[in-house]
């Protein structure tokens, strides 16, 4: 049975849903990069962010980190003020890059992986690969609320193929996705505790290897793609080439290799828009607690 605090939450989750639904979609970013921007700044998270933002970027001001705070939490309210109108922007508000990597991926008779990070206007990737062709399977993290649960796969609903909830269930049925030839799309820049650690932004951090074991299971291509936010709510989609396997032999070298560039292809990302990602959580093991 859900708990009061669960019916709470899930309360204030379909009333912030319908909010942002009936408002033009760049009334509700808006209203939402607000109220994120305004209550952001005083929890526990903003110092979280705080620290690693420091951390990454010593040479940094107070007053830029300050800056780059607000933006985070900017970017992550526009996300869920945004959530209602996903398939609008899809279909009016994007700028492509790389689709041929996309377009290689939908013909060339293999399964594969489409990865992206918690950058800009993640909530958009399982919509844009919909829309180039390509319907995905899209893993992610299920919520603790199942009120809230249902709430958040009702925006998506138009977003892929299916979904799976991490875990030791989601992870075989993502292997019975890949072994029928179908397509995965993964979020790949959060904390793994049991996880592997490989170097991010110039410190080791628990890393998830779920990706380089599947791919290398599979010899099935990974294509990295950044979904960067621009003014207007409008997005430049950008695709990479397929991340080439490595293949020494040794399974447990050959992932920890292929997460290292996976980490370094995000950090890439990062480092040019630092605003646009997700500083929020506790990225790394030795993180001071908030």
């Amino acid at each position: 049975m859900p708990t009061v605090r669960q019916r709470a939450e899930a309360l204030g989750a379909y009333a912030g849903w319908y909010l942002f639904a009936i408002l033009p979609l760049d009334w509700a970013s808006a209203l939402g990069g607000w109220l994120a921007r305004t209550i952001g700044r005083h929890l526990k998270a903003n110092d979280v962010a705080r620290r690693s933002l420091h951390l990454t970027f010593p040479e940094m001001t107070e007053d830029e980190i300050t800056i780059i705070a607000a933006e985070v939490w900017d970017n992550l309210g526009r996300v869920v003020g945004e959530f209602p109108h996903l398939q609008q922007i899809v279909e009016q508000r994007l700028e492509i890059i790389g689709a041929e990597h996309v377009e290689a991926m939908r013909t060339d008779g293999k399964p594969g992986i489409l990865i992206t990070a918690h950058f800009g206007g993640w909530e958009l990737s399982g919509s844009i690969a919909k829309h180039l062709g390509l319907p995905v399977h899209v893993v992610y993290r299920a919520s603790n609320n199942p009120w809230v649960e249902n709430l958040v796969l009702k925006g998506r609903g138009i977003a892929a193929e299916g979904f799976i909830a991490k875990g030791a269930k989601g992870a075989r049925k993502a292997l019975t996705v890949l072994k029928a030839g179908g397509h995965l799309g993964m979020l790949v820049d959060q904390k793994m505790n049991d996880g592997i650690s490989v170097p991010f932004m110039g410190r080791d951090a628990m890393t998830a290897p779920g990706v380089a074991h599947f791919a290398l299971k599979f010899h099935c291509p990974v294509v990295p793609g950044r979904i960067e936010r621009l003014p207007h709510s409008r997005f430049r989609v950008i695709f990479e080439p397929a991340l080439a396997l490595p293949s020494s032999g040794d399974s447990g070298r050959d992932a920890r290799e292929m997460m290292g560039t996976i980490n370094q292809i995000i950090e890439r990302w990062v480092r040019e828009r630092p605003g646009q990602w997700l500083w929020l959580h506790r990225r790394w093991p030795k993180e001071p607690s908030a």
